[in-house]
């Protein structure tokens, strides 16, 4: 059955936010007197929630609730103005976006990321192609894995999870893909290992974003 729609991640993805997410971190754990990480050590905080970044690039004796409530606040107003200074699609994103849409394919993201700041970064940076639904991390909602977030923009769309390819850089991106019925295509320009994505359950990996259009073929 040929795919109808992709459905992609944001972050290491389609979009490399991994500068501007560390400096905004670094910044408040610095203000509240905490030792600040390396830019590559943040691969491996982001990716559920911001709440769980909080609480990863925390020193584990300071991961309190009050201490992880406050520096959630800070973070989330620090990165909020400082979100797009280094960001910027990957390299042949903006091509494979094209290909997409000029075969007629329906496209759509679930992120783990706030869901306004989810929007504000497809609004400012991939206005050129139509995501018919943007899907952040809500209230009320369980974030990825948790197949909810997938299958409620299959259901957005009219389609049945089986039509779609879905298209990201971490095992927990591949394991929303199994759980909801689409199939795990893993992304190795992102932030996560070929490791992660195979034990996790992707059915296919690819290099650059151009390769993406021979699954759908």
């Amino acid at each position: 059955m040929p795919h109808k729609a992709v459905l992609f991640d944001l972050d290491g993805t389609l979009l490399d936010t991994l500068s501007d997410i560390g400096a905004a971190v670094n910044r408040v754990l610095a203000g509240k007197g905490f030792p600040a990480h390396e830019l590559d050590v943040y691969r491996y905080f982001v990716g559920d929630g911001s709440a769980m970044l909080i609480n990863r690039a925390l020193p584990k004796e300071k991961r309190t609730d009050d201490v992880i409530r406050t520096c959630l606040a800070a973070y989330l107003e620090d990165y909020g103005r400082n979100w797009n200074v280094m960001t910027k699609p990957y390299e042949g994103i903006p091509e494979m976006l094209d290909a997409l849409n000029d075969r007629g394919l329906k496209m759509a993201i679930l992120s783990n990321k706030n869901h306004e700041l989810a929007k504000r970064c497809t609004k400012e940076l991939l206005s050129n192609w139509n995501f018919e639904v943007v899907i952040g991390q809500r209230n009320g909602v369980p974030p990825k894995p948790d197949p909810a977030g997938a299958l409620e923009v299959a259901k957005r769309l009219n389609l049945p999870p089986v039509d779609f390819l879905y298209m990201g850089d971490s095992g927990v991106d591949m394991k929303t893909a199994v759980a909801s019925g689409m199939f795990p295509v893993g992304v190795l320009w992102g932030f996560r290992s070929m490791g992660e994505l195979r034990d996790n359950g992707s059915l296919a990996l690819i290099n650059r974003p151009s390769e993406i259009l021979s699954l759908l073929d």
